[in-house]
């Protein structure tokens, strides 16, 4: 789950609300069962300023076999599934509200052993360029596994690890800096009753100072 939420996140903040920024990511690999998935697939456009018209065509192998089969196919603003066993579980999740797509990601929902294989991404797209029109195909595979119960990720049992020595550095500096205070506040203290006694010393001897020219009669 955690991966899916990762690779959404870089989907919809990276890439698709800011062309500039387009980045291709590589999809997560492997799936819970009986959880949805994010197959990714990223192509981008290397002309920003070039108008386009892009499809995307999702193809899968299963695990064994040596055949893909057509089961996706968007061409905006329409998604079509093509093959029946996925019927009712690929959503699109790539580029909305323009033909010009450069995200062709979609969610495979209720995870089965049975999508254990490979998931091809077939991105077509036509640059409209004055003198001519030109066509590129990008090509983009997912090894997808499926397991029971997810694995924990090595870069979110990192992340935790180091937020735990980040609280217990950051303790330990407090403290180092509390005792720092408490030395400083009381060598100021100490010091000023020093200069507090000093003066009660010196009070008697003044008074006695200016009393010496003085002659009763």
């Amino acid at each position: 789950m955690l991966k899916s939420l990762l690779i959404l996140f870089i989907l919809y903040v990276a890439v698709p609300h800011c062309h500039g920024g387009c980045a291709e990511v590589d999809s997560m690999t492997e799936a819970v069962a009986g959880e949805r998935f994010l197959l990714g697939c990223i192509s981008c456009k290397r002309r920003e300023e070039v108008p386009a018209h892009t499809t995307v065509d999702w193809h899968f192998r299963p695990k064994g076999e040596e055949e893909f089969i057509h089961v996706f196919h968007y061409d905006y603003p329409k998604p079509t599934i093509l093959y029946e066993d996925f019927e009712g579980r690929l959503e699109w999740h790539g580029t909305e509200g323009t033909q010009d797509v450069q995200v062709g990601a979609i969610f495979l929902h209720n995870v089965t052993f049975n999508d254990t294989g490979t998931f091809l991404c077939t991105v077509q797209r036509t640059l409209f360029l004055p003198l001519d029109n030109e066509y590129v195909t990008v090509q983009k595979e997912v090894e997808l596994s499926v397991v029971a119960v997810a694995n924990p990720e090595l870069t979110a049992v990192i992340s935790e690890i180091m937020m735990y020595v980040l609280i217990v550095v950051l303790q330990l500096w407090m403290i180092v800096v509390l005792i720092y205070c408490y030395k400083k506040i009381s060598a100021e203290h100490e010091a000023r009753e020093a200069r507090k006694a000093l003066k009660a010393q010196n009070r008697p001897l003044e008074s006695k100072d200016k009393c010496d020219g003085v002659h009763l009669e």
